[in-house]
């Protein structure tokens, strides 16, 4: 006997019989959910002759053929079946049969699960009266339904009922009080059972909840039994669970054990695995009474206690937890075995599982049983089939179950004498380098098996010695090729069936290589990088030759195509940016070998600006400044230049006060008195300088107390004699002629009562034991300054254009100065706007003019505004009083780019421009210019429209070119011309291509527009990222989420926290459409911009109507009149499908109107109708003509 797996090719040989083999399948449940459009079931299979296909279902056969709802496949036995209402009667379980005249391959069976809308059963529930003290528990009792599902409590005014120690929710849904308080006193306790997968929430019927009768009004009743009238604390008891029991766990799957006690006061819960530590996994959830551990494994198996303990005592309760495997297969089967006539065949089936698993073995999808033979031996595990004979080809099945799934094995046995036949085609060229390895095929299908030897014809040799290898499927391989290995080779296949050959030939190729490799380089940023990769390789494989270039391992032509080209093996790099550095690889290739070689590009700039400029050391006259470096981009730091700005005599100019070395990051600055300063730093290195830094903080030096004469004391070497003194003699210029003279040692003097800025005539003179120094010079020197006293005249101005202005004004006298002169300032300010006469608050503007200058230019202005303007004069000391103002007017200038242009309604010759106008137009707008242009692979003829309404923000051009993309311009115009244009792209299309998302509102039982939510969470589905919206708008009753993908799966949840993990009020999967107009589920929608247009007027008017009305009837009687109304509440009588399935037919509920019936019902199957009482509101037309997917939201 031998085993050959998948040696069978029908395609290559047909004359090869092959037995059915099961290629795709359906498996498992198939659960129809409502938002599918159909179910699968597939079945496909391979074989020769080509496999037939039929179903059972229940055990039953079922013909999908004569069912005209199901939508076969001809080419398999794959059939769907629509969603439809019909569907209930297709539930049960389906299994394919694939079969030709060798045998029948089966699937695995298949359940498809119609689900149910779950219902709470219909019960009288009497209101649960206790004692204060007593425990108590409401039951839940939830319909069953697809899981996953989640229970939970609330009142009817949707708050959830808080759980702690001492009130919680079991896992069956029923809600536990270890004790009561009067507070649990409630009338509205109600149990809700969520089924996401169907989209579907119910509700216990009301009335569900207890009232309680506290313990003091009771006194006089049990006060005889109790002897006082206070509450008796008792014990802990468990009430769940209420008896010992044994756990079953499937192996993979989460353990929950719980334990839930009472008594009073509230007992504690602990957990303990007896003889051993809780497993690592362990997690203790529901404060305390539950016990979880994930993924469990064979060591999880045990006895574990839990224990409630209060101050008068404890209970305990044991868990015995069994571990428990699905089948698996211990060893692979077998799945395709060819043997010859005469043989054995054994086929063993081996698995594993907790219980043992139960093995049942089948023929052709029969009971092997209904197969009499005398050869056939089952033992357990395996069959034996002894002398095997022809009419025992067959697919075998082997199934190992328990009570936690089934395994399923086709095993084909095909039993036959078959001459060799070689599959590998006859003539192949392979081809290989110098030194390489290389395997030429020979594969063989033969029974019994064939005997395979190669041979060297042409030269004619012995393939004897160590490099070469016959390989176990008949290909021989030859090691490290040699020159002299190249010629013809011949296989021959023999069995007692009979012969067959197959020739080959072997080329030898030179081997590829890179003789001029990429080499290393450093480029400054901005220029161009040039790598060169030379390669020689073999003639016959030039044509194939291939070279890539790779950066950091991945292909730059599929990664990176902007700013790269190659050319015959050079690589450029235009315009090199600081992303392009990095380790760049040359491969060359062939189909039969390549090879590699790399350079690193480094790449050079400017240093990055330095960061974190700090201030310390803060003195009158010094600082010291501190920062950090920044990167040097590859190009060491050579030093530092320090700036500093003062903003009153130059402000916003720069000038350079110190540099120092790059290695040092703090410098000392000596500074003047009464200076704001702000400092920055720039780096520097062999590239250049850096940006600036940003600016330190601002330090203003204080300034001098009084008038100081200084000088420079002289030089020891030059005192040339002991009682080195100092003369200094003052007076004022051309007012004194006696001088004031003062002996003094040190090189200052302070000289007081001083006039304000007056010129004084200066000595000094030095004198030692020896006698005087030569005649000093006289120098001028003026005492300190103040504020000047007069303010420009004469202010004149004249209006350039729209945002520019000259402005002149006479000097003011030197008298009046008071000091050197600064400069002067120009002050001016906005007052109003000409095209509205509104007043302008008051923002000041100001330019410096530095030196005796009398004129300057102003620009910045604003268009078709009115200014005022004045001007000062300064010096080193301060401002001095400012001129009378003078009013002047800009002209209308050009409008400003309109901020927004979209193009939408993409039809086959049209399509709508939507803007908004310009923020500021800079006159009367008189209209707006439209251009457009083709944009497909060249330019188009620019065309113009004159759009001469200048309220207008919509326009349709027609007459367009289908299937052509356009580039649209658009700029405002006023008397003086148009501004700036904004540009949109879009494109005619030559059939409709919206996105659809049909919306449907979910009315959440009677909360109206009044509920207060912090936001909704939206995720895409099975991506496991929830995005938190901001907090809802509660004046509205819905809620827009734009930018969801077309065709794509999402969950939403509406919640009462901004905590994603909270519980939700509720949770909805839908599906976003495609392909389709978007609708917003109501039968009115606004049918176009110019309806939406219209219906705002509309609003508006009747919004102005209603405020005059209010004001008259204010005027009339003072106040006015106010009634509180309270809405009625109903509370909910049944359970309700809050999530239903979106009709697209005209009898769709329409689900952007809130009904004006007076309560909220609920139909007869339970589902809920959802309808606030007494209010009705529409989704605006904005949302419904948006583009976009989007889904609302009621909140």
């Amino acid at each position: 006997m031998t085993i050959l797996m998948a040696l069978l090719s029908c395609d290559l040989f047909p004359v090869v019989e092959q037995l059915p083999t099961i290629t795709a399948q359906t498996s498992g449940s198939l659960i129809a959910l409502p938002y599918d459009e159909n179910f699968l079931f597939k079945c496909d299979a391979k074989g020769n002759p080509r496999p037939t296909y039929r179903w059972t279902k229940d055990g039953m056969d079922f013909d999908s053929h004569k069912d005209s709802r199901l939508i076969i496949e001809e080419s398999s036995g794959t059939f769907l079946l629509p969603n439809t209402k019909e569907k209930t009667k297709y539930q049960g379980k389906y299994r394919c049969y694939a079969s030709n005249k060798l045998g029948t391959a089966i699937s695995e069976e298949s359940e498809f699960i119609v689900p149910m809308v779950p219902k709470f059963p219909k019960e009288k529930t009497e209101p649960v009266v206790v004692t204060e003290g007593d425990s108590v528990v409401l039951e839940c009792n939830p319909p069953q339904g697809i899981p996953p599902w989640q229970l939970y409590w609330m009142t009817n005014d949707l708050r959830h009922i808080e759980q702690n120690e001492r009130v919680s929710m079991g896992l069956n849904g029923n809600l536990y009080f270890s004790n009561t308080l009067v507070s649990d006193s409630r009338d509205d306790y109600c149990c809700f059972a969520s089924f996401s997968r169907i989209r579907t929430i119910v509700q216990k019927p009301l009335p569900c909840g207890s009232r309680q009768v506290p313990s003091h009004q009771l006194g006089r009743k049990i006060g005889q039994r109790l002897g006082r009238g206070v509450l008796q604390k008792r014990k802990p008891s468990i009430l769940v669970p209420s008896s010992h029991s044994t756990t079953y766990i499937k192996k993979g799957e989460e353990l929950e054990l719980e334990c839930i006690a009472e008594g009073l006061p509230t007992p504690g819960v602990e957990w303990i695995k007896m003889l051993e530590n809780l497993p690592t996994r362990t997690q203790i959830k529901n404060y305390g009474k539950l016990l979880t551990i994930s993924n469990v494994t064979d060591q999880v198996e045990g006895t574990y206690m839990c224990k409630a303990k209060n101050d008068l005592g404890e209970a305990e309760h044991h868990f015995q937890v069994v571990v428990e495997e699905p089948p698996s297969w211990q060893e692979e089967p077998v799945k395709s075995q060819l043997a010859e006539i005469g043989s054995d065949i054994h086929i063993k089936c081996s698995a594993r599982g907790k219980p043992q698993p139960t093995i049942t073995w089948k023929r052709n999808g029969q009971p092997l049983d209904d197969f009499p033979s005398t050869n056939y031996k089952v033992l357990d595990d395996r069959i034996i089939i002894l002398r095997a004979e022809q009419r025992d080809t067959a697919v075998y099945q082997c199934e190992a179950s328990n009570r936690h799934g089934t395994l399923l094995v086709n095993a084909n046995v095909l039993v036959m004498n078959h001459p060799p036949l070689i599959l590998t085609q006859n003539y192949l060229e392979y081809a290989t380098m110098l030194g390489k390895s290389v395997i030429m095929d020979c594969r063989v299908f033969s029974s019994p098996p064939a005997t395979i030897n190669w041979r060297r014809e042409d030269p004619e040799g012995s393939l004897d010695g160590e490099r070469y290898s016959l390989l176990k499927n008949g290909s021989l391989q030859i090691h490290k090729v040699e020159m002299e290995d190249m010629g013809q080779y011949k296989c021959l296949a023999n069995s007692s069936e009979g012969t067959m050959s197959l020739t080959t030939e072997l080329f030898i190729k030179d081997s590829t290589r890179i003789v001029e490799p990429p080499q290393d380089m450093k480029v400054k940023r901005g220029s161009m990088a040039e790598l060169e990769c030379q390669v020689e390789c073999d003639p016959t494989l030039r044509r194939e030759l291939e070279i890539l270039w790779m950066k950091d391992g991945m292909n730059i032509l599929s990664n990176f195509s902007e700013g790269y080209f190659t050319d015959d093996g050079i690589l450029q790099i235009v315009n090199v940016s600081h992303s392009d550095q990095g380790n760049y690889t040359c491969v060359v290739r062939t189909s039969l070998d390549q090879d590699t070689a790399s350079a690193y590009i480094t790449v050079l700039d400017v240093p990055a600006p330095p960061v974190q400029l700090t201030l310390s050391e803060l003195k009158d006259r010094s600082v010291r400044l501190q920062w950090v470096a920044a990167s040097d981009h590859n190009s060491p730091i050579t030093e530092f230049i320090i700036q500093y700005e003062e903003n009153h005599w130059e402000p916003e100019k720069w000038k350079e006060i110190i540099r120092v070395a790059g290695s040092q990051f703090s410098a000392p600055l000596t500074l003047y008195g009464h200076i704001n300063y702000q400092f920055r730093v720039i780096a520097v290195n062999a590239i250049g300088r850096s940006h600036p830094s940003m600016p330190s903080k601002r330090y203003k030096t204080p300034p001098c107390g009084r008038d100081t004469l200084m000088f420079a004391p002289l030089l020891p070497v030059e005192h040339n004699g002991p009682g080195l003194e100092y003369k200094l003699s003052y007076r004022l210029l051309g007012v004194e002629d006696s001088w004031k003279e003062q002996m003094m040692k040190r090189h200052s003097f302070v000289v007081r009562d001083t006039q304000t800025f007056v010129p004084y005539e200066v000595k000094i003179q030095a004198f030692n034991s020896h006698g005087w120094a030569p005649e000093p010079r006289v120098v001028t020197g003026y005492s300190g300054e103040d504020l000047p006293l007069a303010a420009p005249e004469d202010i004149s101005v004249e209006v350039l254009n729209s945002t520019l202005l000259r402005v002149s004004w006479s000097p003011v006298p030197q008298t009046a100065l008071r000091g050197h002169l600064g400069g002067y300032t120009v002050h001016w300010w906005q007052t109003q706007s000409l095209l509205n006469s509104k007043r302008i608050p008051s923002e000041r503007q100001s330019l410096t003019i530095p030196g005796n200058r009398s004129h300057t230019m102003v620009p910045g202005l604003k268009p078709f505004s009115e200014y005022s303007l004045t001007v000062n004069i300064f010096n080193r000391r301060g401002n001095g009083p400012s001129s009378s103002p003078i009013s002047f007017t800009t002209p209308q200038g050009v409008p400003e780019q309109p901020p927004i242009l979209r193009a939408t309604n993409f039809q086959k010759d049209s399509i709508t421009l939507v803007w908004a106008p310009p923020h500021e137009t800079n006159g009367f707008l008189t209209g707006y210019l439209l251009q457009y242009q083709t944009v497909n692979e060249t330019l188009g003829e620019l065309k113009s429209v004159n759009i001469n309404a200048p309220d207008t923000t919509q326009w349709v051009l027609r007459d367009l070119q289908d299937d052509n993309w356009y580039k649209f311009y658009l700029s405002a115009c006023t008397q003086v011309g148009c501004g700036s244009a904004i540009s949109e792209e879009g494109g005619t299309i030559s059939e409709a291509c919206n996105v659809s998302l049909q919306y449907h509102r979910y009315h959440l039982f009677q909360l109206g527009c009044g509920l207060t939510l912090s936001g909704y969470a939206v995720i895409p589905s099975g991506d496991g990222i929830w995005q938190l919206s901001e907090a809802l708008n509660t004046s509205k009753c819905f809620h827009l989420v734009e930018g969801l993908s077309p065709g794509t799966v999402y969950t939403v949840r509406l919640q009462a926290s901004h905590r994603v993990d909270d519980p939700s009020i509720f949770e909805e999967v839908f599906k976003t459409r495609k392909g389709e107009k978007l609708e917003m589920s109501s039968k009115h929608l606004v049918a176009s911009q110019e309806w939406f247009v219209a219906i705002m007027c509309a609003v508006a008017l009747l919004t102005l109507l209603v405020l005059i009305g209010c004001f008259v009837l204010k005027n009339k009687f003072g106040k006015y009149a106010g009634k509180t109304h309270s809405a009625s509440e109903k509370p909910l009588k049944s359970s309700q499908q809050l999530f239903t399935d979106i009709k697209e037919d005209d009898s769709s509920e329409d689900s952007s109107t809130m009904s004006e019936d007076d309560g909220s019902e609920f139909d007869e199957d339970g589902s809920f109708i959802g309808e606030y009482s007494g209010f009705k509101r529409r989704v605006s037309t904005e949302e419904a003509v948006n583009s976009k997917s989007t889904l609302s939201v009621p909140a």
